[in-house]
């Protein structure tokens, strides 16, 4: 059996005993309108099958009626007398709707909606009935109630029936079903196994976290076929695709094309400069499309595809005043990439239109000052005087409320055509050359409020292939009202049946459409043109391919590694270079393993062929060579144990590490060499030991392998001296100490006169040595904070650390330096090392640790004298180096107590960021003293401190705070940002003028960027003038200017912008406190101002 409709979502189920009053079974119609809600769904057929039954408590546990067809199916009910449930209590009848040939083949399925009734053979009237609906599939081919209704009940009467419904042993079932037509091929889908690509020719797109914004209109784009190509054009042949845009976007437009799995955008937002917790943060979309579309303009410049994208996706409006009474009009055109239109108290697509070109009319005391004709009665309004091939609207769904003091969303319904005719919002002299009918490509679609929600789209990827579903990555067919009813907006009820007795009520439907792509009908056929082969770049696909080999070759590899052994070699050279305990680092999480020559084997290869493929790596003779199995021992060390024989053809390099390794997962060997001028290796035996010697440099507190010899148990451990002047190619007078390296935390002086037996010496175990040096050396060097001995250098390598030392003011990660420090220093002796590495006086050093992310986190104390231990955070990243900022102070940590830190960003006369100075000033100086250290600092000749103004911004980042010049630094918060400039409106403002706040802003006045600043309004000044004015103070390129727009913003009225056109004049608007200028363009900063809004800004650099 199968899961039951009570068991799971997928179906809905109601149940409910019937008064005598109400329907009876028998009366179809009235009973299925009552009983069967309407799902939306389109019939293909509806059959009602009644089973009479007698004998109930005779009849068998599980029992089955008689076949009957609907929808070409054949069904059957499937009755369980005495219950079905696997969980006690089992007292409820169990009954299901069962497709009665379900082996027909494993290709089939059927979406049924179905009553199942159980009422009394004598009175139609009394029953109960429960209903579902499901998709019957091969592993779902039952579905109903294991508890239908409770066994007793049906024996006994009711409060409102004298009759039970089991009477005289006696019932019927009556089953209804609707077969509900399935033109997607996915109603009801469980979606487990299903294949996109197989279905509908197309791929989703993995979502990294909250990247479903980001998926839909990459979709939107990719199936714009024109588009594809364009970025295809971009020559991106010398690029990484983690720092370009074009070849990143490329490669997931490459992965749509050919992939039969989800294709993942990491490259895509890596590429764009973003980390990964921008991935998890929503953006808007028509601001990321903006952005993006910017990006690869400039990269199309100097290539084919040099101006695609405003051919594609740019028209043009004009914002006209027009006198009514005499012939004069002022009118400014400005290019469009997007419509933002209107969705509240607009029922569809039209009005939003009629609505964005409505004429306001200027009369009475809001005439308009027409230059040569004084006050006069006028028309304000917008017109089109060109549509792109490709239309992007953007529904405002997302508004200020007034009453709330806050954006919402606007769920209200709004209706959209596939098909619209835009000429009647046309300019009289427009090109009318060809018709303006648009059709319906893309609907771009947001589930859920203002704080967050689901993004996913429905494209029409060309006028053959039906509409299609988006969702992340899977892609599904849809219906004509999933494209449009479902995405209106507006209310639906809770509830589906006619005739339910409580009241249906509705509710808001958080699910529409924000974005309607159209595309003009005549230039289809070149927007979707076929896509070929050779549209696709010759070395993308080279490119992919050859990726796709590695990625193949490495699957192999995975597939196979239970075939393969990983054998690690030391050699005299790794052993010779390494600094650690044993031979060589295997596993420690605070230090890197060595770096060993490694072999990947079949298990099965037989050791003699593997140790002559090491010979030829190595480049030596095979008889040269002995190789010595590694154990791990009790005390967690890892020591040479024996060496392997080589003269047992039969043996594999898995019996090796099953039988001489046996603790370890790969196989670890030292590569013993023989001299040249040896006829054999050494036989290790019961007097013959094979040790390995370290020598420990003191001046240059490093630890050297200096290699292997052999001893016999009873020669002295002193007798070493002689074999170490020979390597070492010492005088035999140098006095030396000897230590045994017994595991990490316990190295112990050895006795020169005892012999090897007495000091528990065995193959493979490790001796230090150290050159004697006097009583002073080790002074000098103990007060320097080293190691005077091995004791004290293996304490270090114990507790050694690898830190990141990073430039406070520098983002870049990789700036700086690493130090490698003990744990148990303190404080001074970092601050120290940091100052010798740095050649800067550990006092004027101060340090802050950082979040996990690389951001600051603390500023630490000296006076604490905390060890590196406390300062850096433990790391559950294997091999994750901390990281600590540090400052190169001009005063020591301890004046600092009587200093202010402040930076200062300037923006000189231009309202731009030109540099940010930090400042370390004693709190008692005042704003006055900081004007002049920034004169200094900004490098400006001549440059008068009086003139520089220094402030804050408004938490809104529509104002300036201006700093009185007596105000004391101490009253500031360390480290707060402050903004300088030359007041250049003290210039320009003559007597009569007015001074006003200006900011910048992007589509939303609350979604403030940059640095306010103010600006000069003058008398009877045309504001084409004023902006002009302003064009030179910006100092903006002329290209930019031409996409700035410029609003009136009034927050006192709570009213939305009021944009301003060339005629109007500024000065006349009768400026409340609050009111400013706003300068409507993208953000290209990097600066959301104090507060003003959530999101960071958004930017893609690559």
């Amino acid at each position: 059996m199968t899961e039951t409709a009570e068991e799971n979502t997928a179906a809905a189920a109601t149940q409910q005993v019937e008064e005598p009053s109400q329907v009876s079974v028998n009366d179809h119609e009235q009973f299925m309108a009552r009983h069967l809600p309407d799902l939306g769904q389109e019939v293909e057929d509806t059959q009602i099958f009644t089973w009479p039954l007698t004998n109930w408590r005779k009849l068998e546990r599980k029992i089955t009626s008689p076949e009957f067809g609907c929808g070409g199916h054949k069904w059957r009910a499937l009755l369980f007398p005495l219950g079905n449930s696997s969980v006690p209590p089992n007292d409820s009848v169990s009954i299901y709707l069962d497709y009665a040939d379900p082996k027909t083949s494993d290709n089939w399925h059927a979406c049924a909606q179905f009553a199942l009734v159980l009422s009394n053979t004598n009175d139609p009237t009394n029953f109960v009935v429960s209903h579902a609906h499901h998709r019957f599939v091969p592993e779902e081919c039952d579905w109903g109630f294991t508890r239908f209704f409770d066994l007793r009940k049906l024996f006994q009467p009711t409060d409102h029936n004298a009759r039970p419904i089991i009477e005289n042993d006696s019932a019927t079932v009556t089953v209804f079903v609707r077969v509900l037509k399935d033109p997607t091929g996915v109603l009801w889908h469980n979606f487990v196994n299903y294949d996109s690509k197989k279905e509908t020719g197309y791929v989703g797109l993995k979502n990294q976290g909250a990247t479903c914004y980001m998926n839909s209109l990459l979709q939107s784009l990719y199936c714009t076929r024109y588009f594809r190509k364009a970025v295809y054009q971009i020559p991106t042949e010398n690029d990484s695709a983690t720092e370009s845009v074009a070849l990143a976007l490329q490669r997931v437009f490459y992965g749509l094309q050919t992939s039969d799995q989800p294709v993942g955008t990491q490259e895509l937002t890596k590429s764009f400069g973003w980390k990964s917790l921008d991935s998890f943060m929503q953006h808007d979309v028509q601001e990321f499309n903006r952005v993006l579309q910017d990006k690869l303009e400039s990269k199309m410049k100097g290539t084919k595809a040099e101006g695609a994208i405003n051919r594609l996706f740019v028209g043009k409006m004009k914002s006209y005043i027009r006198c009514v009474n005499v012939d004069f009009e002022s009118s400014r055109s400005e290019e469009f990439y997007d419509i933002q239109l209107n969705v509240k108290g607009m029922r569809n697509l039209r009005e939003s239109f009629q609505d964005y070109v409505a004429v306001e009319t200027l009369e009475g005391d809001n005439k308009y000052q027409a230059e040569g004709h004084g006050l006069q009665d006028a028309r304000k309004g917008v017109i089109f005087q060109s549509f792109p091939p490709v239309l992007h609207l953007q529904l405002k769904r997302f508004e200020y409320d007034m009453q709330r003091d806050a954006m919402v969303k606007i769920n209200d319904r709004h209706e959209f055509p596939y098909e619209i005719d835009l000429e009647e919002f046309l300019d009289e002299s427009a090109d009318r050359s060809e018709p303006h009918v648009y059709k319906l490509h893309g609907v771009l679609v947001h589930s859920g409020d203002l704080h967050g929600g689901h993004y996913f789209a429905l494209i029409k990827p060309d006028k053959e292939t039906r509409w299609l579903k988006y969702d992340d990555d899977r892609v599904t067919p849809v219906t004509d009202k999933e494209v449009l009813d479902d995405n209106y907006g507006g209310e639906s009820t809770n509830g589906l049946l006619q005739y339910q007795r409580q009241q249906v009520r509705t509710m808001k439907r958080f699910t529409n459409a924000y974005m309607l792509v159209y595309i003009r009908e005549s230039k289809l056929d070149e927007v979707l043109g076929n896509f070929t082969d050779a549209d696709t770049p010759v070395h993308l696909k080279r490119m992919i391919e050859e990726e796709q080999r590695q990625a193949d070759r490495k699957k192999r590899e995975r597939d196979e590694q239970h075939l393969y052994l990983t054998v690690k070699i030391i050699t005299e050279k790794t052993f010779h270079q390494h600094q650690g305990f044993d031979l060589a680092t295997f596993e420690d999480k605070t230090w890197q393993p060595s770096d060993l020559p490694t072999f990947r084997v079949l298990k099965q290869e037989a050791y003699t062929k593997f140790k002559n493929r090491v010979a030829q790596s190595m480049d030596l003779p095979n008889d040269r060579i002995r190789l010595w199995v590694l154990v791990g021992r009790q005390n967690k060390t890892v020591r040479p144990d024996v060496p392997i024989p080589d003269n047992d053809p039969s043996l594999t390099v898995e019996a090796v590490r099953n039988t001489m390794a046996v603790r370890s997962s790969d196989l670890r060997l030292f590569l013993d060499v023989r001299p040249e001028q040896e006829k054999v290796h050494p036989e290790p035996n019961g007097n013959t030991l094979v040790i390995f010697l370290k020598y420990f440099d003191a001046a240059k507190q490093q630890l050297y392998g200096v290699g292997k010899v052999y001893v016999q148990r009873q020669m002295k451990v002193g007798d070493l001296s002689g074999l170490i002047y020979e390597k070492m190619r010492w005088p035999a007078s140098t006095p030396l100490r000897f230590f045994e390296e017994i595991k990490p935390g316990m190295i112990e002086l050895m006795k020169p006169k005892a012999t090897f037996a007495q000091s528990e010496i065995q193959d493979g175990d490790i001796i230090c040595f150290q050159v004697e040096i006097g009583e002073n050396d080790i002074a000098d060097l103990e007060a320097q904070g080293l190691a005077s001995s091995p004791v004290a250098f293996y304490d270090f390598l114990q507790n050694r650390v690898v830190i990141h030392f990073r430039p406070k003011d520098d983002p870049d990660p990789e700036a700086g330096f690493d130090l490698t420090l003990s744990k148990k220093m303190t404080y001074e002796m970092m601050s120290q090392k940091v100052g010798d590495r740095l050649k800067h006086e550990p006092l004027k050093l101060r340090f802050t640790t950082t979040q996990p992310n690389g951001q600051p986190k603390q500023v630490l104390k000296r006076s604490l004298n905390q060890a590196v231990s406390e300062i850096i955070q433990p790391s559950y990243i294997a091999h994750q180096t901390p990281t600590i900022l540090y400052e190169l102070l001009d005063v020591s940590i301890s004046e600092l107590e009587t200093k202010r830190s402040l930076k200062v960003v300037w923006t000189g006369k231009n309202n731009k960021e030109e540099g940010t100075y930090p400042f370390l000033l004693p709190k008692t100086n005042n704003v006055a003293d900081l004007a002049e250290q920034v004169a200094k600092s900004v490098g400006v000749p001549g440059l008068d401190p009086h003139r520089i103004r220094l402030f804050g911004i408004s938490k809104d980042g529509k104002r300036q705070e201006e700093l009185n010049a007596g105000d004391m630094l101490g009253n500031y918060t360390d480290g707060v940002e402050l903004f300088a400039e030359v007041p250049m409106e003290d210039e320009e403002a003559e007597e009569g003028d007015k001074i006003i706040f200006a900011y910048h802003f992007y589509r939303e006045p609350t979604r403030a960027h940059g640095v306010p600043f103010r600006c000069v309004c003058k008398p009877n000044e045309r504001f084409s003038e004023t902006k002009k004015r302003l064009a030179i103070r910006l100092q903006v390129p002329e290209k930019d200017w031409a996409k700035y727009r410029f609003a009136l913003i009034q927050e006192a009225t709570f009213k939305q912008p009021t944009y301003i056109n060339d005629d109007d004049c500024l000065y006349d608007h009768k400026f409340l406190a609050d009111d400013v200028l706003g300068l409507d363009h993208m953000d290209k900063s990097g600066r959301r101002a104090n507060g003003a809004y959530k999101n960071e800004a958004l930017v893609i650099k690559g």
